[in-house]
């Protein structure tokens, strides 16, 4: 038996905010956008090229899950970008503008840098070593 990770449930505040960021600013792809009625979409943007992990970006609906924007995983790097070639990734992405919190290094498992994405959610862009 096979199983597949398919979606990640992104909290974010506003739909098309979160596309502009994720399409534009990461070179994401969009994959759906699905009007769902009462202000609620379907909509599933991935890394260009990935074939089974999306995000679901969700916009928030209440105080609670308000609350949880930018800080899903406690501060934590949560997730991880992993690329075929980590210098050409990292220069697009400094030239779209996204913020990077340390510089690149080279680590025993990967070439690695942390980026924050527009609501503060941490993550690595990496590639692993061959």
């Amino acid at each position: 038996m096979k199983q597949t990770l398919s979606l990640i449930t992104l909290v974010v505040d506003d739909y098309d905010k979160a596309i502009a960021h994720y399409t534009s600013d990461l070179g994401f792809a969009l994959l759906e956008d699905t009007d769902q009625g009462g202000g609620k979409r379907w909509v599933r943007v991935a890394p260009r090229g990935s074939q089974e992990t999306c995000l679901l970006l969700a916009q928030a609906s209440s105080d609670a899950q308000r609350a949880r924007i930018g800080d899903q995983t406690g501060g934590r790097v949560g997730f991880f970008l992993q690329t075929d070639d980590f210098w050409r990734d990292y220069h697009a992405m400094v030239a779209r503008g996204v913020t990077f919190l340390e510089v690149p290094r080279e680590e025993s498992y990967a070439t690695v840098v942390v980026f924050r994405d527009l609501y503060g959610n941490r993550w690595d862009l990496l590639q692993p070593t061959s």
